[in-house]
């Protein structure tokens, strides 16, 4: 599955952004990129999730600025042989596959499986639309909010409201509501044959109700109807994040390690290829 950052949903929406991106083709390979910095004299190049093939990372080492890659699908020998430095630990991510109905039921845990029958017995009312182009809407707010509250970074919402206007009906909010109040909301990304879950916020009625299972499930068979056959859920920590990694792992979500993030620049690189294989476990 194609990543979101590396999608056409994605670049569209970064330029309507204005942000500096850009799409680029090398020896029948297609990445999209993302600058930081200055031009001049050098800047930095970030690629997450881009192509992964050796030669993409040797053609790529030739180039004169710093590079950093949050790279899938190559190893650390790859990558050290290349003259990459790693700079930060692999993350996991939760990849679910999608298929007939029976099949994903059968995938969950017992127990996600038997919240998903308890919430159909709450009274939720579900639905689906396409995602108001509101940077102001009651879900992005809230996620924001969350992430201030707990301190990490999260996308933008002006990425989602750019997304929704460049690539119609590909952004779809699927909200849980009791008495026509939402109680619980997730946004689902499409992005070719594969989907984003990319924001989830759910209040504590929700969470009461079990309102978070019974979106993904419809989640689940939107997206599977659309044609979709795998759904990203994101970062799973089973550590400092246990309870969410249980979640999305209930689902029947397989997960998927990710190759770490590396820094490359040319004038290193002789020395990135000379580190002990250790460092780049």
């Amino acid at each position: 599955m194609i990543a979101f950052q590396q999608s056409d949903a994605f670049l569209r929406a970064a330029r309507a952004l204005d942000w500096p991106v850009a799409a680029r083709e090398d020896a029948g390979l297609r990445w999209i990129e993302h600058w930081r910095g200055p031009r001049w004299p050098s800047p930095v190049r970030l690629v997450s999730r881009g192509p992964g093939c050796r030669d993409w990372l040797a053609a790529r080492g030739a180039e004169p600025c710093v590079t950093l890659l949050n790279a899938e699908g190559l190893s650390p020998g790859d990558l050290r042989r290349a003259g990459y430095w790693p700079l930060m630990t692999p993350v996991t991510l939760a990849r679910l596959p999608l298929g007939p109905e029976a099949a994903m039921r059968a995938r969950m845990a017992q127990k996600w499986r038997n919240r998903l029958n308890a919430a159909a017995r709450t009274g939720l009312e579900l639905r689906h639309v396409p995602m108001p182009a509101e940077a102001d809407h009651w879900l992005l707010q809230a996620d924001a909010a969350q992430a201030r509250r707990a301190g990490y970074a999260a996308w933008p919402p002006a990425l989602v409201v750019a997304w929704a206007v460049t690539s119609p009906g590909t952004a779809v909010l699927f909200e849980a509501r009791v008495s026509g109040r939402p109680v619980a909301g997730l946004i689902l990304l499409r992005h070719g044959p594969g989907a984003t879950y990319h924001v989830a916020h759910s209040r504590p009625e929700g969470r009461a109700r079990h309102a978070m299972q019974a979106l993904l499930w419809e989640a689940m068979l939107w997206a599977q109807a659309e044609g979709v056959r795998e759904i990203d859920l994101g970062a799973i920590d089973t550590h400092g994040g246990r309870g969410l990694a249980r979640f999305k792992l209930g689902t029947g979500a397989r997960p998927h390690r990710l190759s770490g993030t590396w820094g490359h620049h040319k004038v290193l690189a002789p020395l990135a290829r000379r580190l002990p294989l250790s460092w780049a476990a």
